[in-house]
């Protein structure tokens, strides 16, 4: 094979990847230099710890206990240490191959460890051919080659933030509705992963855009804390949201008791109601917000609780 066609694969490869066709596109161009029957994309959740069949073409998509049993194969561990294929059936997989593949459809067949140039892995990739010898040679580097590229398939997490991005500064993490989280890059974990899945369910079930607020950590520490809507997963497809955190002291000097005063103004509590909520008479109450007023420069309630919303200071 000349190499003219193998670089035309190469770069076509990539192309389809960063594109709409995605996957099915990829194959379609490596089909020009290999002679594939089929394909399947196995992904890896950072989320769940777990290896769960994504995409295919050709044969039927394998179950995914299939695919956790496959990675815990010793030829595959061996493979995801070296970077390199494994051919199936061989050493080690032949039961495997018999119970799981041969009955889809599969033949002759190929397995990639999926990496990303930066070493995180994503998942892998089966290739199966009718012809036995399909993957000898230029080929099969062919398909070592574009690992990195492919790898950008399985990638489940990945975060697809809108046009303000983050803040500069701030840890951030990325959730969807069901509390799995996946890495924001070139970010920090937030503090408190757990607490903040919480605040980031109730965020991503209301209709606001963005939130922000304070949040008082278990040690006394106060954050400043700030979500968005995030699209998270294959090709974003999952609703989700974005925490991004940093350490701060109070603003304008308030005290955490004042912080909890304003958070009840701003929700339209009367005085009698937040010294209510808050354990408190109405005159410390009174006396609290006599403080805030000064402190923030508000003469109203109104004014008041437009500057909270606006500059997040309520407590989350």
């Amino acid at each position: 094979m000349s190499p003219i066609p193998l670089l035309q694969a190469f770069a076509e490869v990539g192309f389809q990847v960063a594109g709409r066709d995605g996957a099915h596109g990829a194959m379609r161009a490596l089909r020009k230099v290999v002679p594939l029957e089929a394909y399947e994309f196995v992904a890896f959740d950072p989320g769940t710890d777990k290896h769960r069949s994504l995409l295919s073409g050709g044969h039927r998509r394998v179950h995914d206990d299939a695919a956790e049993e496959y990675v815990r194969l010793a030829p595959y561990r061996e493979a995801m240490a070296a970077r390199r294929t494994v051919a199936l059936p061989g050493p080690g997989t032949e039961r495997y191959f018999r119970r799981h593949l041969e009955p889809y459809g599969w033949q002759s067949a190929l397995t990639t460890p999926l990496f990303l140039d930066e070493g995180r892995y994503t998942g892998l990739l089966h290739l199966v051919s009718s012809e036995r010898e399909a993957f000898g040679g230029q080929a099969c580097e062919l398909v070592g080659a574009l690992g990195p590229t492919l790898a950008h398939v399985t990638d489940l997490s990945r975060c697809l933030l809108g046009p303000v991005g983050l803040p500069p500064g701030f840890r951030a993490t990325a959730f969807d509705r069901a509390g799995v989280r996946r890495e924001v890059p070139g970010s920090a974990p937030v503090a408190d992963p757990a607490t903040m899945a919480g605040l980031a369910r109730e965020f991503i079930d209301s209709r606001e855009l963005s939130r922000s607020g304070l949040w008082l950590d278990s040690a006394g520490g106060w954050h400043e804390v700030r979500m968005m809507r995030a699209a998270v997963g294959l090709h974003g497809a999952i609703q989700g949201a974005v925490v991004a955190e940093r350490a701060c002291a109070l603003p304008y000097e308030l005290t955490g008791r004042e912080v909890d005063v304003l958070t009840r103004v701003a929700a339209g509590d009367s005085n009698p109601q937040i010294a209510a909520a808050l354990v408190l008479s109405v005159r410390t109450v009174t006396t609290h917000l006599e403080h805030i007023f000064a402190k923030l420069g508000c003469d109203s309630r109104t004014r008041l609780t437009t500057k909270v919303l606006n500059e997040g200071l309520c407590r989350l």
